[in-house]
């Protein structure tokens, strides 16, 4: 079993592609990992010069050194010094082939993708004999990794933060959507838009007999309204992607359950668990619905 899967080289000012190694596996989460390492690409002048991005059976990690950033794609079995030793490895190759006023003038995705041939010598060796032939090597870099241990990025974070219409986001110069809307997403969108309505509806009723007698039930007024924003909020962070989304989720949630219990008396109980359960199927389709990578390997 390959430990290493894909290795790629990019510069870190730009994000622009290099080289990478030729792809001769497709499982969905190497093509994932894969992706999500193109985005991470983006926020390389962000992040630390070393880090790891933790998946379920496969890692990604980087180390950026000189303007360029060595990444790879790595079974979670192959020990952490091993990974960074492959990628110093990868690293001292590289520079040793080109050197930076030539990194620099590159203007097209991968211009060196002869180097493909050096990644995959360089892979077949770990592959195989399971580490690099100096062990020396390897005891340096685990030092170094107890010294200076890799950053744990979180790739959520890294993503893309702005919204724009249609679930269309835009950053780094890369065009990207959320998934489609779902079935279930469009039925909890009808049931919002609903549950949304009725409390306006009740809300200004009450307004005006409120304004007409005493003001006490001023606070009723506002609970149906502050449910109607948040019923309103949650279409749109269903819709449209947006940073701190879990924060804003549950926090939109707490506040239509808050309100709803709050007007126990003008609502009876299973009125109550139809609005709180409208709330609690939008928040849960809103946490998984994720982006949607335009596939874009340009050829490797």
């Amino acid at each position: 079993m390959s430990l290493i899967l894909f290795a790629f080289v990019v510069r870190v000012r730009d994000g622009l592609p290099l080289s990478a190694s030729t792809d001769f596996e497709h499982n969905k989460e190497l093509q994932e990992r894969k992706q999500q390492l193109r985005t991470i690409s983006k926020s390389l002048p962000r992040l630390p010069e070393r880090g790891t991005v933790k998946g379920q059976k496969l890692n990604i990690y980087f180390v950026s050194s000189e303007g360029v950033s060595y990444m790879s794609v790595c079974h979670s079995s192959l020990p952490v010094a091993k990974a960074f030793c492959f990628l110093e490895d990868l690293r001292w190759e590289f520079t040793a082939c080109f050197n930076s006023t030539v990194i620099s003038l590159a203007a097209r995705p991968y211009p060196f993708l002869e180097f493909d041939s050096t990644i995959q010598k360089l892979k077949q060796q770990y592959n195989q004999s399971g580490g690099p032939a100096l062990e020396v090597t390897l005891a340096e870099v685990q030092e170094d990794l107890r010294i200076r241990p890799p950053q744990l990025i979180n790739a959520d974070e890294v993503e893309l933060t702005n919204g724009t219409a249609n679930g269309h986001i835009e950053q780094a110069g890369v065009n990207q959507r959320l998934e489609p809307v779902s079935a279930p997403g469009i039925l909890s969108l009808v049931l919002n838009i609903m549950c949304a309505s009725l409390n306006v509806i009740r809300g200004v009723h009450l307004a005006e007999n409120t304004f007409q007698d005493d003001y006490e039930g001023i606070w009723n007024v506002a609970a149906f309204l502050f449910a109607f924003v948040c019923c309103a909020l949650q279409c749109h962070l269903y819709l449209f992607h947006s940073s701190l989304k879990k924060l804003k989720s549950f926090l939109l949630l707490g506040v239509i359950v808050l309100c709803n219990l709050y007007l126990l008396g003008l609502r009876n109980v299973w009125q109550l668990l139809f609005h709180i359960s409208v709330a609690s199927l939008s928040t849960s389709l809103t946490l998984t619905r994720r982006i949607h990578h335009r596939t874009d390997d340009c050829g490797v």
